[in-house]
């Protein structure tokens, strides 16, 4: 028995409704309701995981940011990289988070820790999050989506850019600033939620089809053909 489940193609759609699943749980329970800035820990609190900070040696494969141990119940950062300080730690965690939520047989954890009550032997890795290539890679980038959408939902992102310029830079950063991510995470995800378009290494931006002022606009020329 593995911990982990098979790969399986996951539509963004779905995705993103997992993220929205567990946000809408969350909110059920005030204790646990969602605040932005985002703090990813409470996320993890309300799924009973624990979270600490621990130095993790680099392997034969490189470095490795972070761990899971599914049994445990527990995810461990990796205190030797500062770079996992602030919004990129958040996006680490709820990256972590991502992957217990699509990842983890969590039916097959259970299994295990009843096992392992009993006095029996198992053998259990650890997840690791690293950079990798091929079918982990599209595991790591669906759990990259579920991130995304947990720290930057929609409905989030629709508040945050009444009255602001999704073109302007200085916009972007009081955003992300709001949201308690690093401006790459707002960046990309509104390009691949296709509000803003940035041609390949230019500063220019312009705004996406599905951008709400786009699609505002064309709402309003559509009522006066």
């Amino acid at each position: 028995m593995s911990l982990f489940k098979p790969y399986r193609f996951i539509q963004d759609t779905e995705i993103e409704a997992k993220a929205n699943n567990l946000l809408k749980r969350m909110k059920e329970t005030p204790k646990y309701a969602p605040k932005w800035p985002f703090d990813a820990t409470r996320v993890a609190d309300f799924l009973d995981i624990g979270v600490c900070w621990e130095s993790i040696p680099a392997d034969k494969q490189g470095q490795i940011a972070a761990l899971i141990f599914p049994v445990e119940r527990q995810i461990v950062l990796n205190e030797d990289i500062p770079q996992l300080k602030g919004g990129f730690g958040e996006s680490t965690l709820a990256h972590e988070i991502g992957h217990w939520e699509l990842h983890i047989d969590r039916n097959v954890a259970g299994i295990f820790e009843e096992r392992i009550k009993q006095g029996l032997e198992v053998n259990m890795q650890p997840f690791l999050c690293r950079s990798v290539s091929g079918q982990l890679q599209k595991i790591e980038w669906q759990a990259q989506r579920f991130a995304s959408y947990l720290l930057m939902p929609q409905y989030i992102l629709e508040q945050m850019q009444v009255g602001r310029d999704l073109t302007n830079w200085k916009h972007l950063y009081a955003i992300a600033d709001e949201l308690g991510v690093t401006i790459s995470n707002l960046k990309n995800h509104l390009q691949q939620l296709g509000w803003i378009i940035i041609p390949g290494k230019s500063r220019q931006i312009y705004l996406g089809n599905a951008a709400p002022g786009k699609r505002i606009t064309r709402l309003n020329d559509k009522f006066r053909t």
